[in-house]
């Protein structure tokens, strides 16, 4: 059954062109502007290969809205163990960049597999989750299968060297579980280690602090001891651990790379690896409300901001759009986010839903992390904003998983004939 074709929804397109016109505008003052000279030749074409990625992920999003519901379900299990395959190959046969073994070569071109094992951990756990006419959160044997499909692939992630990329794996759990009916009190306590974390790497009594307040107030809500117990033993857990390993498992060099977010301009940091904070945060101040104007950033057009293709984009952004730029780019991401979580809820099958919900997951923890660095509130860990940061594997996987989102929507009256 051909779905029409006003069915489609065109706010989720144009909110994608947006982002994707702001990539190519950052990218082109990055790449042809006063910056062009400090550059390397490589990363000079990066604008002209965007250009031609997001001219490929039209393409992609086109050819994704014509196949049948029915097979974006039958296809998710294989995807998701040709994914694995290829993470395994990566491993073995991988090219490194950086010290990440996260690349396979194709001819000329670099495969990321890491990107779109998103899209076929997405696709399994959805299909999994699909299978039961209960709601997984009541399911504990179907929770676990689901948390052990998205924990697989960020296990072999993590072999590569890439822990940002494996973050957004672990960070899929919770977000999936929870729209697929895990109850809240379990899903705060799910990313309460994360949280704990933070604030022991920041500070050991705010951690301890934190660990007895929220031990508390699950308790309140929960009304329930053994909740209150795993609250106690995660949170003061991990800030014991992380105490433990930042005084006698890493080396120094490991130590300063985690903490340097905390206060980037001291003497130990600031020429090291505090340097990209510093200079990324000297950006975001040099812009301003309106900003130095196009290819006019002192801080970005003096190549003083590291990987301002990639991971550090937004500072580039914000320095020559200022608060207004940025306010502008961060209002289209939330409104892609809003506008599927909508479309997701408006899809009763819940393969489409939880697709949604998977494919939002994806990006919030791209976004929250990557402005996260850029600002100076979190480790530089080396992951892209989502269709803004170079990046062609990047940029198919997450307009792959965009023109899902759409497909499910669109043939969502297709999508509940076949049932559970």
């Amino acid at each position: 059954m051909s779905p029409p074709v006003r069915e489609l929804d065109p706010w989720t397109l144009l909110l994608w062109l947006g982002l994707a016109a702001v990539s190519l505008v950052a990218l082109y003052s990055t790449t042809h502007g006063p910056a062009a000279e400090y550059i390397g030749p490589g990363v000079q074409d990066n604008f002209a290969r965007q250009f031609l990625w997001i001219g490929v992920s039209i393409a992609g999003i086109a050819a994704t809205l014509l196949v049948p519901v029915r097979f974006l379900r039958y296809a998710a299990y294989p995807a998701y163990a040709a994914t694995l395959v290829l993470l395994v190959l990566c491993l073995v046969m991988g090219v490194e960049v950086h010290g990440t073994r996260a690349w396979l070569a194709l001819g000329p071109l670099r495969l990321q597999v890491s990107e779109l094992a998103k899209v076929g951990t997405v696709l399994a756990v959805a299909q999994l989750l699909s299978e039961r006419h209960t709601r997984a959160g009541q399911d504990l044997s179907f929770a676990l299968k689901a948390a052990g499909l998205i924990v697989a692939p960020a296990l072999l992630v993590i072999l590569q060297n890439d822990l940002g990329t494996a973050l957004v794996f672990f960070g899929l759990v919770p977000i999936m579980l929870f729209w697929s009916g895990l109850s809240l009190s379990v899903l705060l306590l799910m990313v309460s280690p994360a949280i704990a974390g933070y604030f022991a790497l920041v500070s050991t009594p705010a951690a301890l602090g934190f660990a007895v307040l929220f031990t508390g107030g699950l308790w309140a809500y929960s009304g329930r001891r053994s909740i209150a117990a795993l609250a106690a033993t995660f949170t003061a857990g991990v800030t014991a651990l992380i105490s433990f390993v930042l005084r006698k498992i890493l080396q120094p060099y490991q130590v300063d790379r985690l903490l340097s977010f905390t206060n980037p301009g001291a003497e130990q940091f600031r020429q090291g690896v505090g340097f990209h904070l510093v200079q990324s945060k000297a950006a975001l101040y040099s812009g301003g409300i309106w900003g130095t104007g196009f290819m006019q950033g002192p801080q970005t057009q003096g190549a003083y901001v590291p990987e301002q293709t990639t991971d550090f984009i937004f500072s580039v952004v914000a320095e020559e759009f200022g608060l207004v730029g940025s306010l502008v780019v961060l209002g289209l991401l939330a409104a892609l986010l809003l506008r599927l979580i909508k479309l997701g809820a408006d899809v009763k099958h819940p393969f489409g839903s939880i697709v949604a919900a998977g494919a939002v997951g994806v990006y919030l923890i791209h976004i929250f992390i990557n402005i996260g660095m850029v600002t100076g509130m979190l480790p530089v860990i080396g992951l892209p904003l989502p269709f803004l940061s170079y990046g062609g594997s990047a940029m198919l996987a997450n307009t792959a998983l965009l023109a899902i989102v759409l497909n499910t929507h669109m043939r969502r009256e297709d999508l509940s004939i076949y049932g559970y």
